[in-house]
């Protein structure tokens, strides 16, 4: 069995590098200004009257206030986010759910469509089969109702496009590199069809024939998934991972991009370094063209 060994070498620095890098970027303790005309926002504190970094990030202004933009940080949701999750627990009319957040996610047994799609009050017999919708482990794409006081979000599924996740693969990205768009569910001319969850959650899965509206969300196909469709998926899944890694925004066309310029390269050979500079390279070209 062949081994790929590798000796270290130095990395060479892109020339490309993203916009990011023109910005102010500060460290916890950083001194941003001494003018006292500026309204402290997030990620700052006063001390002697000047305005200091409290987390590392980007500066960001507007008008009068200034605040600094975590470079990592978790999800912090807001009203009509999509997002990608994982039922941890099953409670008294309610599911907790994993999404990158602070704290767990709540689903409300009245917050998702019954199967069938009936329109009706939530009975005990309903809170009874909560399991036999969704148990623990279950993937679930949902969007955010509301947000509580202390910051947990508060989720629904009631549309078809929502519900439980069935076979595919999961991808965590940080929640910075999802791109804010009109839509975040994308059916992709390779093949595929993924979520861009704004969680930082992408579930990237085999595009369905149809939709079985009759299901409310809960059944999911569990057919065998043809090897074509397999090696689609798992080219998409280090491509995501590669443009991550270069810090670039995860949306419909950087991906789409991305997997054209590693199509040539076999799969498993995506994420070498040398290959994935290339790739990010020729996917970088191929944005600025297009944005220009």
């Amino acid at each position: 069995m062949a081994a790929d060994m590798r000796l270290p070498a130095p990395r060479k620095r892109s020339t490309n590098l993203p916009k990011e890098h023109g910005k102010h970027l500060v460290a916890p303790g950083d001194v941003i200004t001494t003018d006292s005309g500026f309204m402290r926002g997030h990620g700052t504190y006063m001390d002697d009257e000047k305005l200091v970094a409290s987390v590392a990030g980007v500066v960001e202004r507007v008008n009068k206030l200034i605040c600094v933009r975590p470079l990592k940080t978790r999800f912090n949701g807001e009203v009509g986010d999509v997002v990608v999750g994982r039922i941890t627990e099953v409670q008294q009319k309610r599911w907790k759910v994993e999404t990158n957040s602070r704290l767990d996610s709540v689903l409300l047994l009245s917050s998702v469509n019954l199967p069938g799609g009936e329109l009706r009050r939530r009975s005990s017999e309903d809170e009874l089969a909560m399991r036999e919708y969704l148990q623990e482990g279950d993937l679930i794409s949902a969007e955010v109702q509301s947000v509580f006081a202390d910051g947990a979000l508060s989720l629904h599924t009631r549309s078809l496009k929502y519900g439980k996740l069935g076979q595919g693969v999961l991808v965590q990205v940080s929640p910075s590199l999802i791109k804010r768009r009109k839509t975040h569910f994308h059916n992709l001319t390779c093949g595929a069809s993924i979520i861009l969850g704004n969680n930082g959650y992408v579930w990237i899965y085999p595009t369905p024939a149809e939709q079985n509206e009759e299901a409310g969300g809960f059944v999911t196909n569990t057919e065998p998934v043809p090897l074509s469709d397999r090696e689609v998926i798992s080219r998409l899944r280090n491509c995501i991972l590669a443009l991550s890694v270069h810090k670039m925004l995860l949306y419909d066309t950087s991906i789409l991009y991305c997997y054209e310029s590693a199509f040539h390269h076999q799969i498993k050979d995506i994420l070498k370094p040398e290959i994935m500079e290339e790739i990010i390279e020729e996917t970088r070209r191929r944005i600025l063209e297009q944005e220009g």
